[in-house]
């Protein structure tokens, strides 16, 4: 595989709530991360006594996180709505030559910063709210 552009790894919002996608406006850098938590079964028979994890068990999560220029358009604007409504929308996060994932997320974060001799700027983050899917290309 190639590498890729940064700029082509998009992060986009349901803007209606009816499976309606938009590319946050104004992001310059972005972020996804998946985790899973680990179950340890290790006991006094454990082989060597060598940790055991329990396959498949534990929490799955996924953060998002994305810093770009405050446009105020109307992808920011949703964004302060999800947060002060305490919404779960659907985000989607474009991954290049890789796939879709699509799931709901909940603002975690929204900061806003700005200088008086440059541009203001804005940072948010994510945090999975339930099952997320994935669909490659």
């Amino acid at each position: 595989m190639a590498a890729q552009n940064g700029k082509d790894l998009l992060i986009k919002v349901d803007v209606t709530g009816d499976g309606q996608f938009s590319t946050m406006a104004g992001l310059r850098a972005s972020r996804v991360s998946f985790n899973a938590e680990t179950v340890d079964v290790t006991s006094l028979e454990s082989a060597g006594g060598w940790r055991e994890l329990l396959g498949g068990a534990g929490v799955k999560s996924a953060a998002i996180s994305g810093s770009g220029v405050f446009k105020d358009d109307a992808t920011d604007e949703r964004a302060r709505q999800i947060f002060f409504d305490g919404e779960v929308p659907s985000f989607q996060v474009i991954i290049p030559d890789f796939g879709t994932v699509e799931g709901p997320f909940q603002v975690t974060s929204l900061e806003y910063a700005g200088s008086h001799n440059g541009e203001a700027t804005y940072e948010l983050s994510l945090a999975s709210a339930g099952q997320l899917s994935f669909v490659g290309l």
